[in-house]
């Protein structure tokens, strides 16, 4: 059995499509795999009912065959691949990432083959580059390390760096999906748009969100979670401006802070998905999920650092 997390983005959505850092963090909810020898290349996904081969005209076809090809020997076995999601897709919580990460491990395990967390994370961009287009690379890697951690895309043929951050306490979290799923192929595709038409004020966004996500990591390997949640809150305020909260989120992050949150905002592409809360301790993100449950159809507690 093969397992890769979701993740959360902190600090730097968008942003690190364009240069900036992203500061992201792995959770405890995820995607199971395993891969077991078949007759035929076969994918089947719990519990979302999908039975399908490589060949068909299907997105998730087009990236399990992008898995397959990771294994590019005529003579390999064939494979029936199935994965049990335990996230929502389109909810900002890198569920086509976990899948894709946990697919490529159960594979490399059911053929006997070791491969280096890193660089699975970096073959799974294949797999992500069918959903979303151009992605950052954020999701993928935190699915493969786990942990948290500071993301750098690479450019013009740099390659990607991702520094672990020491931390003296995991994060208590609650996640809240909002139940209006958005594409991170169209919310990149848009705020791209918007740096083409606005650079000097949506670099300035950029730059500030940079600097966000360097004062919360010295936040966080101090242990100061109040100091983080302010800068949650800070990062929210820039997302808004980018047009990328909606009222929904809004709500959510609102009724989280009143709860007792230290801060809270979107996590993702925006425009919908998941909003994420910090929370002092587990009783104070237990009162926070009640809270949410009204508003939210998925609510859930869970920590970083694992």
């Amino acid at each position: 059995m093969a397992f890769a997390g979701g993740k959360v983005i902190l600090f730097g959505e968008h942003a690190v499509v364009h240069g900036r850092p992203a500061l992201a963090a792995g959770i405890a909810l995820g995607v199971e795999a395993t891969a077991t020898e078949a007759d035929a290349d076969r994918f089947t996904v719990a519990p979302w009912g999908v039975d399908i081969g490589p060949d068909r005209d299907h997105d998730l076809a087009r990236a399990f065959r992008a898995a397959l090809d990771l294994h590019a020997d005529p003579n390999r076995p064939r494979y029936h691949v199935h994965a049990d999601v335990g996230i929502p897709g389109g909810a900002g919580l890198g569920c086509s990432a976990a899948m894709g990460v946990a697919v490529i491990h159960a594979l490399d395990d059911a053929r006997g083959i070791t491969r280096d967390p890193r660089d699975r994370g970096e073959a799974a961009m294949a797999w992500e580059r069918v959903f979303h287009g151009n992605p950052s690379g954020v999701d993928n890697m935190m699915a493969a390390v786990g942990g948290i951690a500071v993301y750098h895309r690479g450019h013009d043929g740099s390659p990607s760096t991702l520094d672990p951050i020491r931390v003296r306490r995991s994060l208590p979290l609650v996640v809240a999906f909002s139940g209006e799923s958005s594409s991170t192929k169209e919310m990149v595709s848009m705020v791209t748009r918007q740096y083409e038409r606005e650079p000097e004020r949506v670099g300035e966004l950029f730059d500030g969100v940079a600097s966000l996500v360097r004062n919360a990591k010295l936040a966080i390997q101090d242990g100061d979670l109040r100091a983080v949640g302010q800068l949650m809150d800070m990062n929210q305020a820039l997302l808004s401006g980018l047009m990328l909260s909606t009222e929904k989120l809004e709500a959510i992050c609102k009724v989280a802070r009143e709860a007792g949150a230290l801060g809270a905002k979107l996590t993702g592409a925006g425009g919908g998905g998941c909003a994420v809360a910090l929370c002092e301790d587990t009783e104070s993100a237990e009162r926070v999920r009640a809270a949410l449950e009204p508003l939210a159809p998925f609510t859930r507690v869970t920590e970083t650092g694992r």
